[in-house]
């Protein structure tokens, strides 16, 4: 099951059909949605999901609104055949804009799985809805974004807090602690690639630049010429060869006489010039 009907199974699962004005104002926001249209006056709902046709249901059952309900292959489909004015006194409790905002993600509403993007869209019927949406969401500061895709109306919300809100408003509080733990794992889990990631960045310098002086230390030594170097170059040279995955700051502190990074990386390069010199005089 996607995290998305785990979220509409826990909405379908709401105790609160004594509260008819609720009721009404979710099945408002149902009819603001893509999947309500009209037919021969009536109003026809359609789903694939179980948990929200047996919603949708429930609450017309508890509103003494007279419905129909068929399946087609996969698809459930509940067409409304009395006459219904919800009357909706659109007022500032948030239990009634909840609602409405609630039944808005029954109708039209799905929600990526949390531990690979964030993103909670609803289908529209028109930009009446989209306003009467946008309208109530900004009173809770919840900003959406508006696509219209193939003539369908559509919004959305990316961010992760944002989206914690919405759950928190339509009532699901148990998804609101499962999309906040998901989230809070991926971080973690992001974060730890990350320091990886930079670990092995840095390894792989350490080797690259290790092999370089190795090579030009063995070099040195395989034209008979490494006691022409100087006698610190010749130290940090051996205790390279012995230390070929040690940082330049940790060559430094091997040295009789420790010295910083900085310093370590001058005489390796003075190590370089030496080296880049006699292949130069064995090209002539």
């Amino acid at each position: 099951m996607s995290f998305s009907e785990d979220v509409k199974k826990e909405l379908s699962q709401m105790n609160n059909y004594v509260k008819k004005e609720e009721l009404k104002a979710e099945l408002y926001g149902y009819i603001l949605t893509n999947n309500v249209s009209d037919e021969n006056t009536n109003l026809k709902f359609t789903t694939k999901n179980e948990d929200n046709i047996y919603r949708y249901n429930k609450i017309l059952n508890n509103l003494n609104i007279k419905y129909k309900t068929d399946i087609r292959g996969k698809m459930y489909i509940t067409i409304i055949t009395d006459v219904i004015n919800l009357n909706i006194e659109k007022s500032k409790d948030i239990n009634i804009l909840g609602a409405i905002i609630r039944g808005c993600f029954m109708g039209g509403g799905s929600i990526n799985n949390p531990d690979k993007e964030n993103h909670l869209e609803i289908l529209l019927k028109n930009e009446n809805s989209i306003n009467e949406i946008s309208e109530i969401l900004s009173i809770f500061n919840i900003n959406i974004k508006l696509i219209i895709r193939n003539g369908k109306y559509a919004v959305y919300i990316k961010d992760g807090d944002m989206i914690s809100r919405f759950l928190a408003l339509i009532g699901a509080k148990k998804s609101v602690l499962d999309f906040e733990e998901i989230r809070v794992m991926k971080e973690m889990k992001n974060s730890v690639n990350r320091l990886v990631n930079c670990e092995t960045a840095n390894l792989n310098k350490v080797i690259n630049v290790s092999v370089l002086q190795i090579n030009d230390i063995k070099y040195i030594i395989s034209k008979n010429k490494f006691n022409l170097l100087p006698k610190n170059l010749q130290e940090i040279a051996l205790i390279r060869l012995k230390n070929e995955h040690s940082t330049l700051t940790e060559i430094g502190k091997m040295l009789e006489n420790p010295i910083g990074k900085s310093g370590v990386n001058y005489r390796f390069k003075k190590i370089s010039e030496f080296a880049e010199k006699l292949r130069e005089e064995e090209e002539k």
